[in-house]
Protein backbone atom coordinates (compact mmCIF):
# COMPACT_ATOMS: atom_id res chain seq x y z
CA UNK A 1 0.00 0.00 0.00
CA UNK A 2 1.43 3.38 -1.02
CA UNK A 3 1.94 5.88 1.77
CA UNK A 4 0.37 9.24 0.98
CA UNK A 5 2.39 12.12 2.46
CA UNK A 6 0.59 14.26 4.97
CA UNK A 7 0.27 18.05 4.41
CA UNK A 8 2.99 18.61 6.97
CA UNK A 9 5.39 16.33 5.09
CA UNK A 10 4.60 18.08 1.82
CA UNK A 11 5.28 21.46 3.40
CA UNK A 12 8.69 20.27 4.54
CA UNK A 13 9.70 19.23 1.07
CA UNK A 14 8.11 22.04 -0.94
CA UNK A 15 8.91 25.62 -0.06
CA UNK A 16 5.74 27.65 -0.46
CA UNK A 17 5.32 31.40 -0.68
CA UNK A 18 2.62 33.53 0.82
CA UNK A 19 0.40 35.58 -1.43
CA UNK A 20 1.98 38.70 -0.03
CA UNK A 21 5.45 37.41 -0.91
CA UNK A 22 4.28 36.51 -4.42
CA UNK A 23 2.88 40.02 -4.86
CA UNK A 24 6.10 41.59 -3.61
CA UNK A 25 8.21 39.96 -6.33
CA UNK A 26 5.91 40.92 -9.21
CA UNK A 27 7.90 43.06 -11.69
CA UNK A 28 5.01 45.49 -12.07
CA UNK A 29 4.82 46.30 -8.35
CA UNK A 30 6.93 49.46 -8.54
CA UNK A 31 5.09 50.70 -11.61
CA UNK A 32 1.67 50.09 -10.06
CA UNK A 33 2.59 51.85 -6.81
CA UNK A 34 4.20 54.74 -8.69
CA UNK A 35 1.22 55.15 -11.00
CA UNK A 36 -1.24 55.26 -8.11
CA UNK A 37 0.92 57.76 -6.22
CA UNK A 38 1.42 60.05 -9.23
CA UNK A 39 -2.26 60.13 -10.22
CA UNK A 40 -3.30 60.69 -6.61
CA UNK A 41 -0.90 63.63 -6.30
CA UNK A 42 -2.05 65.39 -9.46
CA UNK A 43 -5.73 64.70 -8.81
CA UNK A 44 -5.27 66.54 -5.52
CA UNK A 45 -3.08 69.42 -6.72
CA UNK A 46 -3.82 69.87 -10.45
CA UNK A 47 -7.39 68.68 -10.98
CA UNK A 48 -8.77 72.17 -11.61
CA UNK A 49 -5.95 73.16 -13.97
CA UNK A 50 -7.31 71.29 -16.98
CA UNK A 51 -4.94 68.34 -16.69
CA UNK A 52 -7.83 65.87 -16.71
CA UNK A 53 -10.04 67.39 -19.37
CA UNK A 54 -9.97 65.98 -22.90
CA UNK A 55 -7.08 68.12 -24.11
CA UNK A 56 -5.05 67.64 -20.93
CA UNK A 57 -5.46 63.87 -21.04
CA UNK A 58 -4.41 63.86 -24.68
CA UNK A 59 -1.29 65.92 -23.88
CA UNK A 60 0.10 63.57 -21.25
CA UNK A 61 -1.06 60.51 -23.18
CA UNK A 62 1.04 61.56 -26.18
CA UNK A 63 4.12 62.12 -24.03
CA UNK A 64 3.58 58.79 -22.27
CA UNK A 65 3.18 57.03 -25.61
CA UNK A 66 6.55 58.37 -26.75
CA UNK A 67 8.21 56.87 -23.69
CA UNK A 68 6.28 53.60 -24.09
CA UNK A 69 7.45 53.00 -27.65
CA UNK A 70 11.14 53.07 -26.78
CA UNK A 71 10.58 51.45 -23.37
CA UNK A 72 9.22 48.27 -24.98
CA UNK A 73 12.44 47.65 -26.90
CA UNK A 74 14.63 48.69 -23.98
CA UNK A 75 12.71 46.42 -21.61
CA UNK A 76 13.03 43.27 -23.70
CA UNK A 77 16.71 43.99 -24.34
CA UNK A 78 17.41 44.54 -20.63
CA UNK A 79 15.62 41.32 -19.73
CA UNK A 80 17.93 39.63 -22.26
CA UNK A 81 20.84 41.04 -20.25
CA UNK A 82 21.97 43.92 -22.48
CA UNK A 83 21.70 47.72 -22.78
CA UNK A 84 21.39 50.05 -25.77
CA UNK A 85 22.62 53.57 -25.17
CA UNK A 86 22.31 54.52 -28.85
CA UNK A 87 18.48 54.75 -28.80
CA UNK A 88 18.36 58.55 -28.51
CA UNK A 89 20.89 59.06 -31.28
CA UNK A 90 19.06 56.49 -33.42
CA UNK A 91 15.92 58.63 -33.12
CA UNK A 92 17.71 61.73 -34.39
CA UNK A 93 19.54 59.77 -37.10
CA UNK A 94 16.38 58.00 -38.36
CA UNK A 95 14.38 61.22 -38.50
CA UNK A 96 17.15 62.92 -40.46
CA UNK A 97 17.35 60.03 -42.95
CA UNK A 98 13.61 60.27 -43.63
CA UNK A 99 13.88 64.01 -44.20
CA UNK A 100 16.89 63.73 -46.51
CA UNK A 101 15.34 60.91 -48.56
CA UNK A 102 11.87 62.50 -48.82
CA UNK A 103 12.64 66.23 -49.02
CA UNK A 104 16.18 66.55 -50.39
CA UNK A 105 16.21 63.52 -52.70
CA UNK A 106 12.46 63.72 -53.48
CA UNK A 107 11.78 60.05 -52.81
CA UNK A 108 8.20 58.95 -52.13
CA UNK A 109 7.67 59.21 -48.38
CA UNK A 110 6.69 55.54 -48.05
CA UNK A 111 9.99 54.54 -49.67
CA UNK A 112 11.96 56.92 -47.43
CA UNK A 113 10.34 55.41 -44.33
CA UNK A 114 10.89 51.80 -45.39
CA UNK A 115 14.53 52.34 -46.35
CA UNK A 116 15.14 54.14 -43.05
CA UNK A 117 13.66 51.21 -41.12
CA UNK A 118 15.92 48.79 -42.97
CA UNK A 119 19.02 50.88 -42.24
CA UNK A 120 18.17 51.32 -38.55
CA UNK A 121 17.35 47.65 -37.99
CA UNK A 122 20.61 46.72 -39.74
CA UNK A 123 22.50 49.03 -37.36
CA UNK A 124 20.73 47.37 -34.45
CA UNK A 125 21.81 43.97 -35.77
CA UNK A 126 25.38 45.26 -36.10
CA UNK A 127 25.28 46.41 -32.47
CA UNK A 128 24.16 42.97 -31.38
CA UNK A 129 26.65 41.16 -33.61
CA UNK A 130 29.58 43.12 -32.21
CA UNK A 131 28.43 42.45 -28.64
CA UNK A 132 27.99 38.69 -29.01
CA UNK A 133 31.08 38.14 -31.19
CA UNK A 134 33.58 40.22 -29.25
CA UNK A 135 32.20 39.74 -25.76
CA UNK A 136 32.45 43.49 -25.15
CA UNK A 137 29.88 44.98 -22.77
CA UNK A 138 26.87 46.30 -24.66
CA UNK A 139 27.26 49.49 -22.61
CA UNK A 140 30.55 50.22 -24.40
CA UNK A 141 29.48 49.14 -27.89
CA UNK A 142 26.25 51.13 -27.89
CA UNK A 143 27.94 54.12 -26.26
CA UNK A 144 30.22 54.19 -29.30
CA UNK A 145 27.19 54.10 -31.61
CA UNK A 146 25.57 56.87 -29.57
CA UNK A 147 28.36 59.19 -30.75
CA UNK A 148 28.57 57.71 -34.25
CA UNK A 149 24.86 58.10 -35.02
CA UNK A 150 24.62 61.54 -33.43
CA UNK A 151 27.63 62.62 -35.44
CA UNK A 152 26.02 61.46 -38.68
CA UNK A 153 22.72 63.12 -37.70
CA UNK A 154 24.61 66.43 -37.53
CA UNK A 155 27.09 65.89 -40.38
CA UNK A 156 24.71 64.69 -43.13
CA UNK A 157 22.26 67.65 -43.14
CA UNK A 158 25.10 70.14 -42.80
CA UNK A 159 26.84 68.71 -45.85
CA UNK A 160 23.68 68.31 -47.91
CA UNK A 161 21.44 71.20 -46.81
CA UNK A 162 23.91 73.44 -44.91
CA UNK A 163 21.64 73.30 -41.85
CA UNK A 164 20.74 70.93 -39.03
CA UNK A 165 16.95 71.12 -39.35
CA UNK A 166 15.12 69.97 -42.46
CA UNK A 167 11.46 70.93 -42.84
CA UNK A 168 8.81 70.51 -45.49
CA UNK A 169 7.97 66.92 -44.62
CA UNK A 170 4.24 67.53 -44.14
CA UNK A 171 3.97 68.91 -47.66
CA UNK A 172 5.63 65.93 -49.32
CA UNK A 173 3.84 63.45 -47.01
CA UNK A 174 0.35 64.66 -47.87
CA UNK A 175 -1.66 61.77 -49.29
CA UNK A 176 1.08 59.22 -48.67
CA UNK A 177 -0.37 55.93 -47.41
CA UNK A 178 2.49 55.00 -45.08
CA UNK A 179 2.88 58.51 -43.68
CA UNK A 180 -0.71 58.28 -42.45
CA UNK A 181 0.16 55.08 -40.55
CA UNK A 182 2.61 57.08 -38.43
CA UNK A 183 1.19 60.60 -38.52
CA UNK A 184 -2.56 60.23 -38.91
CA UNK A 185 -5.40 60.02 -36.39
CA UNK A 186 -8.18 57.52 -35.80
CA UNK A 187 -11.71 57.60 -34.31
CA UNK A 188 -12.31 61.16 -35.47
CA UNK A 189 -16.03 60.48 -35.82
CA UNK A 190 -16.28 59.34 -32.20
CA UNK A 191 -14.74 62.58 -30.96
CA UNK A 192 -17.06 64.63 -33.17
CA UNK A 193 -20.00 62.85 -31.56
CA UNK A 194 -18.56 63.46 -28.08
CA UNK A 195 -18.18 67.15 -28.94
CA UNK A 196 -21.72 67.44 -30.28
CA UNK A 197 -23.01 65.73 -27.13
CA UNK A 198 -21.15 68.21 -24.95
CA UNK A 199 -19.04 65.50 -23.32
CA UNK A 200 -15.74 67.02 -24.46
CA UNK A 201 -14.77 70.63 -25.15
CA UNK A 202 -15.25 72.26 -28.56
CA UNK A 203 -13.86 75.41 -30.12
CA UNK A 204 -16.05 78.43 -29.33
CA UNK A 205 -14.88 80.79 -32.07
CA UNK A 206 -12.93 80.95 -35.32
CA UNK A 207 -13.08 78.73 -38.38
CA UNK A 208 -13.21 75.59 -36.21
CA UNK A 209 -16.15 76.75 -34.10
CA UNK A 210 -18.16 73.76 -32.86
CA UNK A 211 -15.46 71.23 -33.69
CA UNK A 212 -13.97 69.15 -30.84
CA UNK A 213 -10.70 70.36 -29.37
CA UNK A 214 -9.46 66.76 -29.52
CA UNK A 215 -10.35 65.46 -32.98
CA UNK A 216 -8.90 61.94 -32.83
CA UNK A 217 -6.32 59.60 -31.33
CA UNK A 218 -2.85 60.08 -32.88
CA UNK A 219 -1.22 57.03 -34.41
CA UNK A 220 1.66 57.54 -31.97
CA UNK A 221 -0.63 56.32 -29.17
CA UNK A 222 -1.88 53.41 -31.28
CA UNK A 223 1.70 52.35 -32.00
CA UNK A 224 2.53 52.50 -28.30
CA UNK A 225 -0.43 50.34 -27.30
CA UNK A 226 0.19 47.81 -30.06
CA UNK A 227 3.89 47.48 -29.21
CA UNK A 228 3.13 47.07 -25.50
CA UNK A 229 0.53 44.38 -26.25
CA UNK A 230 2.75 42.49 -28.69
CA UNK A 231 5.77 42.80 -26.39
CA UNK A 232 3.78 41.43 -23.45
CA UNK A 233 2.48 38.50 -25.51
CA UNK A 234 5.95 37.75 -26.86
CA UNK A 235 7.47 37.78 -23.39
CA UNK A 236 4.82 35.83 -21.50
CA UNK A 237 3.07 33.58 -24.02
CA UNK A 238 5.78 32.32 -26.37
CA UNK A 239 8.82 30.08 -26.24
CA UNK A 240 10.94 32.96 -27.53
CA UNK A 241 9.89 34.91 -24.45
CA UNK A 242 11.28 32.12 -22.27
CA UNK A 243 14.50 32.32 -24.26
CA UNK A 244 14.71 36.07 -23.52
CA UNK A 245 14.46 35.43 -19.79
CA UNK A 246 16.97 32.57 -20.02
CA UNK A 247 19.49 34.59 -22.05
CA UNK A 248 19.46 37.37 -19.49
CA UNK A 249 19.32 35.18 -16.41
CA UNK A 250 22.20 32.80 -17.11
CA UNK A 251 23.48 32.86 -20.67
CA UNK A 252 25.84 29.89 -20.29
CA UNK A 253 23.20 27.67 -18.71
CA UNK A 254 20.77 28.75 -21.43
CA UNK A 255 23.25 27.76 -24.14
CA UNK A 256 23.74 24.37 -22.51
CA UNK A 257 19.95 23.94 -22.59
CA UNK A 258 19.81 24.62 -26.33
CA UNK A 259 18.71 28.27 -26.23
CA UNK A 260 20.15 30.27 -29.19
CA UNK A 261 21.42 33.03 -26.90
CA UNK A 262 23.30 34.98 -29.58
CA UNK A 263 20.30 34.99 -31.90
CA UNK A 264 18.04 36.16 -29.06
CA UNK A 265 20.33 39.04 -28.10
CA UNK A 266 20.83 40.21 -31.69
CA UNK A 267 17.06 40.08 -32.26
CA UNK A 268 16.48 42.26 -29.20
CA UNK A 269 18.99 44.84 -30.44
CA UNK A 270 17.10 44.89 -33.74
CA UNK A 271 13.80 45.33 -31.92
CA UNK A 272 15.21 48.26 -29.94
CA UNK A 273 16.30 49.92 -33.18
CA UNK A 274 12.87 49.26 -34.69
CA UNK A 275 11.14 50.95 -31.74
CA UNK A 276 13.48 53.94 -31.99
CA UNK A 277 12.66 54.24 -35.69
CA UNK A 278 8.91 54.09 -34.98
CA UNK A 279 9.36 56.92 -32.47
CA UNK A 280 11.41 58.96 -34.96
CA UNK A 281 8.92 58.48 -37.80
CA UNK A 282 5.93 59.49 -35.67
CA UNK A 283 7.85 62.52 -34.42
CA UNK A 284 8.86 63.62 -37.93
CA UNK A 285 5.29 63.31 -39.18
CA UNK A 286 3.95 65.23 -36.18
CA UNK A 287 6.36 68.18 -36.42
CA UNK A 288 6.86 68.11 -40.18
CA UNK A 289 10.61 68.42 -39.75
CA UNK A 290 13.71 66.57 -38.59
CA UNK A 291 16.37 67.99 -36.29
CA UNK A 292 19.85 66.78 -35.43
CA UNK A 293 19.20 67.19 -31.72
CA UNK A 294 16.07 65.03 -31.61
CA UNK A 295 16.12 62.14 -29.17
CA UNK A 296 18.63 63.61 -26.71
CA UNK A 297 18.69 61.61 -23.44
CA UNK A 298 15.86 59.35 -24.60
CA UNK A 299 18.02 56.26 -24.04
CA UNK A 300 18.31 57.08 -20.35
CA UNK A 301 14.63 57.90 -20.01
CA UNK A 302 13.76 54.55 -21.60
CA UNK A 303 16.06 52.70 -19.19
CA UNK A 304 14.57 54.57 -16.21
CA UNK A 305 11.04 53.66 -17.33
CA UNK A 306 12.06 50.02 -17.58
CA UNK A 307 13.71 50.05 -14.15
CA UNK A 308 10.63 51.67 -12.61
CA UNK A 309 8.65 48.89 -14.29
CA UNK A 310 10.56 46.29 -12.29
CA UNK A 311 13.34 45.08 -14.60
CA UNK A 312 16.59 44.14 -12.91
CA UNK A 313 19.76 45.76 -14.22
CA UNK A 314 21.37 42.30 -14.10
CA UNK A 315 18.88 40.90 -16.64
CA UNK A 316 16.58 37.90 -16.59
CA UNK A 317 13.66 39.65 -14.88
CA UNK A 318 11.18 42.30 -15.92
CA UNK A 319 7.81 43.10 -17.44
CA UNK A 320 6.68 44.97 -20.54
CA UNK A 321 3.52 46.06 -18.73
CA UNK A 322 5.68 47.39 -15.90
CA UNK A 323 7.79 49.35 -18.38
CA UNK A 324 4.59 50.77 -19.89
CA UNK A 325 3.50 51.93 -16.44
CA UNK A 326 6.90 53.54 -15.95
CA UNK A 327 6.43 55.40 -19.22
CA UNK A 328 2.95 56.48 -18.14
CA UNK A 329 4.40 57.89 -14.91
CA UNK A 330 6.91 59.90 -16.95
CA UNK A 331 4.28 61.37 -19.22
CA UNK A 332 1.92 62.29 -16.40
CA UNK A 333 4.65 63.89 -14.30
CA UNK A 334 6.24 65.82 -17.17
CA UNK A 335 2.92 67.39 -18.13
CA UNK A 336 1.55 67.46 -14.60
CA UNK A 337 4.32 69.72 -13.32
CA UNK A 338 3.26 72.31 -15.87
CA UNK A 339 -0.41 72.06 -14.91
CA UNK A 340 0.48 72.23 -11.21
CA UNK A 341 2.55 75.37 -11.77
CA UNK A 342 5.83 73.72 -10.77
CA UNK A 343 9.11 74.63 -12.47
CA UNK A 344 9.49 72.17 -15.37
CA UNK A 345 13.24 71.76 -14.80
CA UNK A 346 12.37 69.79 -11.65
CA UNK A 347 11.31 66.95 -13.94
CA UNK A 348 14.98 65.92 -14.18
CA UNK A 349 15.18 65.95 -10.41
CA UNK A 350 12.19 63.64 -10.34
CA UNK A 351 13.88 61.28 -12.81
CA UNK A 352 16.94 60.99 -10.62
CA UNK A 353 14.99 60.46 -7.41
CA UNK A 354 12.61 57.89 -8.84
CA UNK A 355 15.48 56.00 -10.49
CA UNK A 356 17.26 55.76 -7.14
CA UNK A 357 14.16 54.46 -5.36
CA UNK A 358 13.39 52.02 -8.19
CA UNK A 359 16.89 50.53 -8.06
CA UNK A 360 16.66 50.17 -4.27
CA UNK A 361 13.26 48.45 -4.59
CA UNK A 362 14.47 46.15 -7.35
CA UNK A 363 17.55 45.23 -5.33
CA UNK A 364 15.29 44.30 -2.42
CA UNK A 365 13.13 42.18 -4.73
CA UNK A 366 16.20 40.41 -6.10
CA UNK A 367 17.26 39.54 -2.58
CA UNK A 368 13.83 38.11 -1.86
CA UNK A 369 14.02 36.01 -5.01
CA UNK A 370 17.51 34.69 -4.38
CA UNK A 371 17.21 34.34 -0.61
CA UNK A 372 20.09 36.75 0.01
CA UNK A 373 20.29 38.93 3.10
Amino acid sequence: MTNVPTPAEVDERIKTRSRFREAMIRPELGGIVGTIAVFTFFLLFAFDSGMFNSQGIMNWSIVSAQFMIIAVGACLLMIAGEFDLSVGSMIGFAGMLIAIFAVTLSWPVWMAILVTFVICIAIGALNGFIVVRTGLPSFIVTLAFLFILRGFAIFLPQQIERKTIIGGIKDVAEGDWLAAVFGGKVLGGVFEWLGDAGIIATFERGTRKGQPVVDGIPMLIIWALVLVLLGHILLTKTRFGNWIFAAGGDAEAARNSGVPVNKVKISMFMLTAFCACVFATCQVMEFGSAGSDRGLLKEFEAIIAVVIGGALLTGGYGSVLGAALGALIFGVVQQGLFFAGVESSLFRVFLGVILLFAVILNTYIRRIMTGER
